[in-house]
């Protein structure tokens, strides 16, 4: 049986969008709640670094891959050096002289140093693990500022834009680095690529939902929460309603199985509907 691979119709578009942050300096930009602002604050404040990983990750590989893949490799590269750029603005709207910015932006760099000494390969499976999280977040953005989720429902056009952007093209580039994975694993046995990717999932689960929550809370207590009462708002903000993390589980867990591709979860028509919302600005 051949290995699965992503559609041949799904393509990846980078948009050169630049995005006005001016609503980011206020210290609750998210509907004027500081939970919600603090976790998005808290993945924002991943993504310039994490995004170059993602990046360098894939671009080791350009050797190995050919066709489409080859093409979709360089848009994907595209797409994550304008999100790195557009959430690296965001983070500088948030206020350091009252945030522990410089500090959680400094364990990240350590997270990702450690995962850049392992090599390329170690950088690949985090990113896949991660883009297959980023995915799964996304789709929450399909039914933000609804009643199950009225997330966005108070925030500024603009940046309510910037997060849809991201989530649309996350979703449009979902698979990029998962075929890349397949293409330099093609000759591992199935049973071997199997347990090395699950056993990166779990690991990879554990350290990103712990460190998001992690980051916020330290966000949360600079508002002047108590620790006991951040963790308890942002553990009911990832994982209740609107269910952040929570909301996607049969999208984690589609991982485990056998033979698993991100496109198993066809999210074509999805993607139809959301690009409907941008211009696609080719990037230079």
């Amino acid at each position: 049986m051949a290995t699965k691979r992503t559609p041949e119709d799904v393509t990846i578009h980078p948009r050169d969008i630049h995005f006005d942050m001016a609503a980011a300096s206020s210290e609750h930009w998210l509907d004027n709640d500081p939970v919600a602002t603090a976790i998005f604050n808290a993945m924002s404040l991943t993504f310039p670094d994490g995004e170059r990983m993602f990046m360098d990750a894939v671009k080791a590989y350009r050797g190995d891959v050919s066709g489409k893949l080859a093409q979709d490799v360089k848009d994907f590269v595209a797409q994550e050096a304008i999100h790195s750029r557009e959430h690296h603005l965001l983070n500088n709207k948030i206020d350091r002289e009252k945030y522990p910015v410089d500090e959680i932006e400094a364990a990240i760099k350590e997270r990702i140093a450690f995962a850049r000494e392992g090599g390329p390969f170690r950088m690949l499976m985090a990113t896949i693990c991660l883009e297959h999280f980023t995915a799964m977040m996304a789709e929450l953005m399909t039914v933000a500022n609804t009643d199950d989720v009225p997330l966005f429902s108070k925030t500024d056009p603009a940046l309510e834009s910037l997060w849809r952007w991201h989530a649309m093209e996350e979703t449009e580039h979902k698979a990029v680095a998962y075929d890349v994975f397949l293409e330099v694993t093609k000759d591992w046995s199935g049973l071997k690529r199997y347990f090395r990717r699950n056993l990166s999932m779990l690991l990879i689960t554990r350290s990103f939902t712990q460190n998001i929550a992690d980051h916020a809370v330290s966000l949360l207590m600079a508002d002047g929460y108590t620790e006991k009462d951040a963790r308890r708002d942002v553990k009911a903000f990832l994982w209740k309603k609107p269910a952040l993390f929570g909301r996607g589980w049969k999208t984690w867990l589609s991982w485990f199985k056998p033979g698993f591709h991100p496109w198993d979860h066809d999210t074509r028509d999805l993607m139809a509907d959301w690009k409907e919302e941008f211009t696609a600005v080719p990037a230079e």
